[in-house]
């Protein structure tokens, strides 16, 4: 008797997360801190990366940079997208 009184609980409690999770708890969302951090560390390797390459080409040139600045944008949206959509 114990040992289906034990498995009735295990199934209450299972039910009752499945329950929570259909109806949307949403207390597992990541801080905002870690959001901030997926979307601005792209953006920052990315214009350190374009600088270095801009230095290695000779005269004054940023197209390295803005490239790469644009394309750590937009790695960083997707980043917060994914993060979220979880």
């Amino acid at each position: 008797m114990n040992n289906e009184q034990q498995l009735k609980k295990k199934i209450e409690n299972q039910v009752k997360r499945i329950k929570k999770a259909e109806h949307g708890d949403r207390s597992n969302l990541p801080s905002i801190g870690t959001l901030g951090l997926v979307m601005i560390l792209p953006i920052i390797g990315g214009v350190y990366l374009g600088h270095w390459l801009d230095d290695m080409v000779e005269g004054y040139s940023t197209h390295w940079t803005l490239g790469l600045l644009f394309a750590g944008i937009v790695v960083g949206i997707f980043n917060v997208y994914f993060l979220i959509k979880d």
